[in-house]
């Protein structure tokens, strides 16, 4: 109550018991949107995913598409950001990557390694969230938010071994081979290291154009390597 604009970042990337994907993105968002209109909210501004459609293989993409539809329905002014998987201090997926080398012969690549990423800096996603509160030719768009450069994991690993000085054998695991480990991971563990979804996910290209994001908010999306050096060690 009282409040001109709603933020609205909530989102879960592994299912857990009474907080699945149904039940975080869409239902989770349809109840914000409720309360947002009866409290008159003036702007919704809402983050998906890049790759939500409606034809989307992951149930991740799919119910991050069904968040967003809600919010296109719900008659508040809104605005949607979709940005590719998201890097800095605190991240999970670079510094997952760079825990790899902690093995001393190997890390490992999950498939053929040919999807490509366009990971993008947290920060530039914060100053477009921040500029979307009151800038008005975001009004009622959705835009995807990427980096400037596209890298298959590989490209990652080799980028990392570049700011850490170490260099590993990269050994690619077969899709078949890693399907079963990732259902046995999802069925006993609290916090899988991989999950069913997330193998749909990684097997797929996740890049966009970010053009009409640097002219709206008047930003440059910066280079992975220009931040790496900041907390990767």
């Amino acid at each position: 109550t009282g409040m001109d604009a709603v933020v609205h970042l909530v989102g879960i990337i592994r299912e857990r018991p009474g907080a699945g994907f149904e039940e975080v993105h869409v239902k989770g968002t349809e109840n914000m949107l409720r309360a947002a209109a009866a409290a008159k909210v003036r702007r919704f501004i809402h983050m998906s995913a890049l790759g939500s459609r409606p034809d989307g293989v992951s149930r991740y993409h799919k119910t991050k598409w069904r968040a967003e539809e809600a919010v296109r329905a719900s008659g508040i002014p809104y605005v949607i950001f979709r940005p590719s998987v998201i890097f800095g201090p605190g991240d999970e997926f670079i510094n997952k990557l760079r825990s790899f080398y902690n093995n001393p012969f190997f890390v490992p690549v999950i498939g053929n390694g040919k999807p490509k990423l366009q990971p993008v800096y947290a920060k530039d996603v914060a100053r477009c969230f921040a500029s979307a509160v009151d800038n008005p030719a975001a009004l009622n768009r959705a835009f995807e938010l990427a980096g400037p450069k596209e890298y298959s994991t590989p490209q990652l690993l080799v980028a990392i071994e570049h700011h850490i000085d170490k260099k590993r054998v990269k050994l690619h695991a077969p899709i078949a081979l890693v399907r079963p480990a990732a259902a046995v991971m999802e069925r006993f563990s609290r916090n899988p290291q991989l999950t069913t979804d997330q193998l749909i996910m990684l097997q797929e290209d996740n890049i966009a154009d970010n053009a009409e994001a640097e002219k709206t908010f008047g930003i440059k999306f910066s280079e992975l390597e220009e931040i790496l050096p900041s907390y990767i060690r």
